[in-house]
């Protein structure tokens, strides 16, 4: 086996210097996408916290509006009872 040349070392290693960089090249995007997609997703989390914070507070009157309509009705069915 012989002895590979300062000069074949310093190729290779020149070579595989290029493709570390390629490499992290390749991860840096990968990770700011991802980084991209998150942030998509916290403003996706934030504009549904507000839309449910808004339905919630739109709910109270219905429960309310219900149970005055059922009350009127039920009064409504005992005047009828008491007017036969």
């Amino acid at each position: 086996m012989t002895d590979p040349s300062p000069s074949d070392v310093a190729l290779e290693l020149e070579r595989l210097r290029g493709v570390v960089e390629a490499g992290f090249a390749r991860l840096d995007g990968q990770l700011a996408l991802i980084m991209q997609r998150g942030d998509q997703v916290d403003r996706q989390l934030a504009d549904h916290e507000t839309r449910l914070d808004a339905l919630e507070k739109n709910r109270w009157p219905v429960s309310s509006v219900l149970a005055l309509v059922a009350v009127l009705g039920f009064a409504l069915t005992l005047w009828q009872i008491a007017t036969r």
